[in-house]
């Protein structure tokens, strides 16, 4: 295949086009010409005789030959970068576990897996970042983090994955609105509604299939914005419609001429899933992965009267 270029330049190239959507897009963030995309991604279609990407006016989208193919390199492309890449984790590294949020502001579990665990295990450092969400598979394939906590996506393939906890949806409505008044609500008290939801650089923040549900329910109308959590606040303040969060996210909003009130019924909780690699050598992952289980057993588990 020498003849044909590297080949892990060549897939480097087609996966930013499949993660940006966009050549335009993927060049920028390799730092490369949008030409030199293009015709690297059309070079590797050209070797494997397959065509990768539909093109459009929007940007590239894989085929479903290409999705396929694309599914069974992905996991093997990645850890060669790795093995290229010659990391050395000494004993020091293997005492720190990294634990990514995608949009995850924390929660009561979160938080009492993260006491209840540096209590039991001093002597593991813990480094807790946020992590993009178009990035959080391929930081967990990599290893730049060790369990990524992200809204439900479904089984991921090639990592381990459970849901440990739910989290109760809150709605942000204008303090002039009607149902202001009333201490709980329903997505059909909100059928005629707009539902502002951020999109921002890294994509929405909430579960995009939870979306999809309320929608098909009978619920208001979804409009993805790009733009921050505080913009689209701004917009509620204004009257534009209503948003959306955890309750343990509304706890730490406060906001003038809004206000939270809590959804009840089917579609209003939010899961939250832990994923993490299976061949991560370090048993501090081990030992929080056992740990968040035992405790979602333990809160689902009826206390007795």
């Amino acid at each position: 295949m020498t003849r044909n270029g590297n080949a892990l330049q060549l897939l480097t190239y087609a996966f930013a086009a499949m993660d940006h959507g966009s050549l335009r897009q993927a060049a920028r963030a390799l730092r490369v010409q949008e030409s030199s995309v293009s015709r690297n991604v059309v070079k590797l279609e050209q070797v494997l005789e397959m065509q990768l990407f539909e093109r459009t006016v929007r940007g590239v989208r894989l085929t479903e030959t290409g999705r396929a193919w694309i599914e069974v390199v992905r996991a093997h492309y990645e850890g060669l970068l790795d093995a290229f890449a010659e990391r050395v984790r000494d004993n020091k590294d293997a005492k720190t576990l990294r634990i990514g949020l995608c949009w995850v502001t924390g929660g009561e579990f979160l938080k009492r897996l993260i006491d209840r665990f540096s209590k039991l295990y001093p002597d593991v450092r813990l480094i807790i970042e946020d992590v993009p969400a178009r990035q959080r598979l391929a930081a967990i394939r990599r290893r730049r983090f060790d369990i990524v906590f992200t809204h439900d996506i479904g089984a991921p393939k090639s990592c381990n994955s459970a849901v440990f906890w739910q989290e109760r949806l809150v709605v942000l409505l204008p303090a002039a609105h009607s149902f202001i008044e009333k201490a709980v609500l329903t997505w059909s008290d909100l059928a005629d509604m707009c539902l502002l939801v951020p999109a921002g650089l890294d994509g929405p923040p909430l579960d995009l299939c939870l979306l999809e549900r309320i929608a098909a329910d009978g619920g208001p109308a979804v409009q993805t914005c790009r733009a921050n959590h505080a913009t689209v606040l701004f917009n509620v303040q204004l009257g534009h419609g209503m948003t959306l969060a955890a309750e343990s996210y509304a706890r730490t909003i406060s906001t003038d001429n809004a206000l939270w009130r809590p959804l009840d019924g089917e579609n209003s909780v939010s899961s939250v899933r832990g994923i993490w690699l299976g061949s991560n050598p370090k048993r501090a992952v081990l030992r929080l992965v056992g740990l968040a289980k035992n405790m979602a057993a333990a809160s689902q588990t009826p206390r007795p009267a």
